[in-house]
């Protein structure tokens, strides 16, 4: 059950900060949100119901709701995020060299469709100051589970993006529980096109072999238990635009070449799309639009991949349910980003109230068992 706080938070978001925050341009809600989340107090969170619990690339989450990218590219607010409840939060992306991304307005809300178009274009403060930051706030013992999403910088010419990528897993791995190659931006031009199964696996395995090069004593900063692994596991990020062959030939080379897992889906691009929510601008949709798609996505890289890839599942994920059925098509952690700006910091309890409920009333001991179920 809810407590007092949680009503009285929720109380207050929708009818007194929900109301003035959408007044507001949605970046400067967005600095605005990030500011008050790094003044929240230290707080010790309640603990999390044991079935939510989640055991992953020899890694124990406290539960399975994490924040997706985009939210906190510069790593400014992960213990205010802890506070929230989630179990795991995903930084970024960071880009090599510091960049501003693409002209403003690049943020529009959709209210009545719960959603977002957006056109960001990788804004970055760059990874120096990034891991600065990270370097910092590593030495507290209460952090949270940590994923960066990596990204090339917009000027990078095609030919050398893998040194990016390579760059960039040389500085997170020590401080990563887990490293996310961002194929799938539809606002960084051609960056798309490494989906294709012979583009990724030709700069995914120059990728995994920085990670191999890198010493065992690269991970002395990451935290928690020391039964994680010694390097972070390197997931990828994929698109909800396309499926078929070229997805199932993808998901292949992605299990030949040993990735770690996938984060299905970044934002649609799909004009389709764009045209139901009446809106003409060129971008990235997010939030409730995009949650069948994500879904029916997860489902099939799941078959494609006969369960042996695990799934982050991102996509309309705006409730305990929503995040239940993500789990069930194939995901065996979710993130949530879209959902959060309009329903506010109470969403990740909610979520997890309900979603403990589903589990028990379906007679599951774990999270876990409903990995795949509908798939």
């Amino acid at each position: 059950m809810p407590t007092v706080l949680d009503r009285r938070i929720d109380l207050i978001y929708r009818r007194i900060l929900w109301p003035l925050l959408l007044r507001l341009p949605p970046e400067t809600a967005h600095a605005l949100a990030l500011t008050a989340l790094r003044l929240l107090p230290a707080l010790t969170r309640r603990a999390d119901p044991p079935e939510l619990a989640v055991r992953l690339w020899g890694m124990d989450f406290v539960n399975p709701i994490g924040l997706a990218a985009g939210m906190d590219k510069d790593a400014k607010a992960v213990l205010g995020w802890q506070m929230l409840g989630f179990g795991f939060v995903e930084l970024g992306t960071v880009t090599p060299r510091p960049q501003a991304g693409n002209p403003k307005p690049r943020v529009w809300r959709i209210p009545h469709k719960r959603a977002l178009v957006n056109r960001l274009g990788f804004p970055s403060e760059g990874m120096t100051a990034v891991e600065r930051r990270l370097r910092s706030i590593r030495a507290d013992k209460r952090i949270v589970r940590l994923g960066i999403s990596l990204g090339p910088n917009k000027d990078t010419p095609c030919d050398q993006i893998a040194k990016d990528y390579r760059a960039l897993v040389q500085t997170f791995a020590k401080h990563a529980d887990f490293l996310v190659v961002n194929l799938s931006s539809p606002n960084t031009p051609g960056l798309r096109a490494f989906q294709t199964a012979s583009r990724a696996e030709a700069l995914l395995s120059e990728i995994l072999d920085a990670l191999k090069c890198l010493p065992q004593s690269c991970t002395a900063e990451r935290s928690h238990d020391v039964k994680q692994p010694s390097r972070p596991p390197l997931l990828v990020k994929l698109a909800p635009d396309w499926v078929g062959e070229e997805l199932e030939r993808t998901c292949k080379v992605l299990l030949d070449l040993g990735v770690s897992g996938v984060v299905a889906t970044n934002t649609s691009a799909d004009p389709s799309l764009l045209a139901e929510l009446g809106c003409s601008i060129v971008g990235g949709v997010s939030g409730e639009p995009l949650k069948l798609r994500s879904r029916e996505t997860i489902r099939r890289i799941f078959r494609f991949t006969g369960g042996r890839l695990p799934i982050i599942g991102v996509g309309g994920v705006a409730s305990g349910q929503d995040a239940y059925a993500h789990l069930r098509a194939g995901a065996s952690l979710v993130q949530l980003y879209t959902a959060l700006i309009y329903e506010g910091p109470g969403l990740v309890e909610r979520i997890k109230r309900e979603l403990t409920t589903l589990i028990r009333l379906d007679g599951l001991k774990s999270v876990s068992e409903a990995v795949g179920v509908d798939a």
